[in-house]
């Protein structure tokens, strides 16, 4: 695993220990001795995980980290906190300054290595993210990358795994009105729990008798439905070789007992925030990857689907020697449907159009909208013969129920011309399959409208 530390201390000789400790484990080191380059750093180049010192004058490690995680363009970089204070105050302020983590000096090398391999995997998962939402702009994705998730009032919902009463009826009581508690004893029925409800953390302790907890670790991350759930371990004094083991496999944060309760809340609060962050941008690219290949007006598939994807139903048809057939849609006389009742009742006209057609067709067959008030139908396993009762019954559909416009309810005929043709057996293909469909719709317009024409050849 490679990627770029900023270590960030004004003594040179703390400096130059980290760079090599780093180098040994691959890692390509920048530095700064000062706040205002460290944050110029992050601003102007590829960071994946800033370590901090707290004692620097000027400014300390605390205004770094918040000004880092008050901008958009580096909220996303973790941050660790590196420093000789030891006391629970100071890595609650780390922690609320938005820190990721807070170490103490001296710093355990596999604490240290594995604890920045873990935020390297996190912060990779961030950029992929980012880098997939930020190829649209026309989803408010500017706005989506500046939210500052922290501030929202939401409370998250948590699953506590403990078997030790005592245990659970303290962190109920630190956690009461800032998270929504649900809390088993038994891991296995922690770990179905965790599957079938969408939780922002997971706290795991290591105190089970009869129980490996690594091994819930485990499968939580192995599981598609769990595997971005954040979880924290709840370990004893002296378990740190348990602590590097949970971190490499995949563990986000852990807090050792006696468990401070404001450390608890800031550390969970520091987990649902990256949580819910990442969640926006994974909507953000479903709904990206929905708007380019759905038309938005009719909830139908657009134009660049079905020339991406007929291709592709065209060649399995051939493979397999089994019957396609498209039909190619057209409303008669849109134009003065528009211009007698607007473009706002020739949306109207469109959408019902489009839920009719839906409705005449199977869940396998491919509807889109093909531009304008044109429709393209692709049916699988479907020969000339079939598809052509099909395209009547559409046409019937249409032209027996009058459409509905405006406030009023007042209603219009509506006609449509269809053109229908199927995969030829011998040499054909996609452009001269839809050609046929094509001028089997001119001759249906030019015949009279309001009719079918099928094309075999």
């Amino acid at each position: 695993m490679t990627a770029r530390i900023l270590v960030v201390d004004d003594i040179p000789a703390n400096v130059r220990l980290l760079e090599v400790r780093l180098l040994a484990e691959y890692f390509e080191v920048l530095t700064a001795t000062n706040g205002p380059d460290a944050i110029e750093t992050c601003e102007n180049g590829k960071v994946d995980v800033v370590l901090l010192d707290v004692m620097m004058p000027d400014m300390d490690g605390f205004e770094v980290c918040r000004r880092l995680k008050s901008d958009p363009a580096t909220s996303h970089i973790p941050v660790v906190m590196i420093t000789a204070l030891d006391q629970v105050s100071d890595r609650v302020r780390g922690l609320e300054a938005g820190a990721d983590d807070f170490l103490t000096k001296p710093v355990n090398d596999l604490q240290l290595m594995t604890r920045v391999k873990s935020l390297v995997r996190l912060k990779s998962l961030t950029d992929e993210l980012r880098l997939r939402a930020s190829t649209t702009r026309n989803i408010g994705i500017e706005e989506l990358l500046s939210r500052n998730f922290a501030s929202e009032d939401t409370t998250p919902k948590v699953l506590l795994i403990d078997e030790r009463k005592s245990s659970v009826e303290r962190i109920q009581k630190m956690l009461r009105d800032r998270a929504d508690l649900d809390v088993t004893s038994d891991p296995h029925a922690g770990f179905f729990q965790a599957a079938e409800t969408p939780y922002e953390c997971v706290m795991i302790s290591t105190a089970f008798a009869d129980f490996d907890p690594l091994r819930l670790c485990s499968q939580l991350r192995s599981l598609d439905r769990t595997r971005f759930v954040p979880i924290i371990l709840l370990a004893e004094e002296g378990e740190e070789e348990r602590i590097i083991r949970g971190l490499e496999l995949g563990i986000n944060d852990y807090l050792m007992r006696p468990i401070d309760q404001q450390e608890l809340t800031a550390r969970l609060r520091t987990q649902v925030r990256r949580k819910r962050y990442n969640d926006q941008l994974r909507a953000s690219v479903t709904q990206t990857i929905e708007m380019a290949v759905t038309d938005g007006l009719t909830g139908l598939h657009n134009r660049r689907y079905l020339d991406s994807h007929l291709q592709t139903l065209f060649d399995r048809a051939v493979t397999r020697r089994r019957p396609l057939s498209v039909m190619i849609t057209d409303l008669d006389r849109f134009k003065s449907i528009n211009d007698t009742h607007g473009h706002d009742g020739g949306d109207e006209v469109l959408r019902e159009f489009a839920r009719r057609l839906r409705k005449n067709v199977r869940g396998i067959d491919l509807a889109c909208r093909f531009g304008g008030e044109e429709f393209v139908v692709v049916m699988p396993d479907t020969d000339g013969a079939v598809a052509e009762k099909v395209a009547e019954r559409i046409r019937a559909e249409i032209a027996q129920k009058p459409f509905a416009i405006g406030a009023d309810g007042k209603t219009i005929e509506v006609t449509v011309s269809v053109g229908v043709s199927s995969v030829l057996k011998g040499v054909d293909t996609v452009a001269a399959l839809m050609k046929r469909a094509d001028l089997a719709l001119y001759e249906a317009k030019s015949g009279g409208r309001n009719r079918v024409v099928a094309k075999a050849a």
